[in-house]
Formats: structure tokens, C-alpha cells, sequence
């Protein structure tokens, strides 16, 4: 099976987790939300996402999207996997949005892995686009 793992600092990644749920439908095994709270130690984070990827196997695969790259969630996740010995099956990425995760979402299980992450980081790039309305002219014609 693939998982989607995603980490972030706060409440981003239960949201966006809330939100993938929406639209897949809540209680997939397949997608895991783990946040940093404020005032968690690297520790009690590190138990946490240590007790949510508990179910993976070594057969298994893991997508792992992550909301900064290099940040703790993403590092203190990535040494986790490590340490369970699942990094040969992991790719991570950092920056996550909802078209990123919305699109691994509906691609992961029709796709290799590698090239998913090759199609899918262009696609979240191209979604974040200036969003503007122009006025109506409410002129009337004379």
C-alpha cells in the first residue's frame, strides 16, 4: 500500500488532512496527518508520528509531504521513517499545498512512485497563480 504522510508545524496538516477528507472520504488508512504543536518537544513529535506510521510495512510505500523543507516536522519525521527502516520506500517533499496532496491523493495508487512526484510538483507550482475579479461595468448604454 502507499501512504500519505503529512507533517507540519501546527494544525496545517490535520486541516489539510480534514480537507483531503472531504473529497476521498474520512477513515482512509492510507492518509496520516501528523502536527507539531506549540510547545512540543522533537520528542513527543518524533513518539507521535512513530505511533501514527505504527500499521506501514517494509512492502510499503510512503509519500511524505511536508509543509517547509528542512523544518522540524519534516526532519524529525524523515529521522522516524529512518529508524524504522521504511526511508528506501519514502519520498519526501516540502512545500505542501492542497492541489499537491489532492493530486498525489487521486495519482498514488495509478503511478510509480518517482515519476507521481515528477508530474505532480509542476502541477502544485502551476496552481499558485494571482487570483483577480474585474469589476462589472454597470454603465448603461445611452
Amino acid at each position: 500500500m502507499k501512504y500519505v504522510l503529512l507533517v507540519s508545524h501546527g494544525t496545517y496538516a490535520p486541516g489539510l488532512k480534514a480537507a483531503l477528507s472531504m473529497l476521498f472520504g474520512s477513515g482512509r488508512e492510507d492518509l496520516i496527518s501528523v502536527g507539531l504543536e506549540d510547545g512540543m518537544g522533537a520528542d513527543v513529535f518524533a513518539e507521535k508520528v512513530k505511533n501514527a506510521i505504527a500499521p506501514i510495512k517494509k512492502e510499503d510505500e510512503i509519500i511524505l509531504l511536508a509543509d517547509l523543507i528542512g523544518g522540524s516536522p519534516l526532519t524529525t519525521a524523515a529521522n522516524v521513517i529512518a529508524g524504522e527502516g521504511l526511508m528506501d520506500k519514502t519520498v519526501m517533499i516540502g512545500g505542501m499545498n492542497l492541489p499537491l496532496a489532492l493530486n498525489v491523493m487521486l495519482m498514488k495508487d495509478t503511478a510509480e512512485t518517482e515519476g507521481l512526484v515528477d508530474q505532480i510538483i509542476p502541477e502544485a507550482q502551476a496552481a499558485i497563480r494571482r487570483f483577480t475579479i474585474e469589476p462589472e461595468n454597470n454603465e448603461e448604454e445611452i
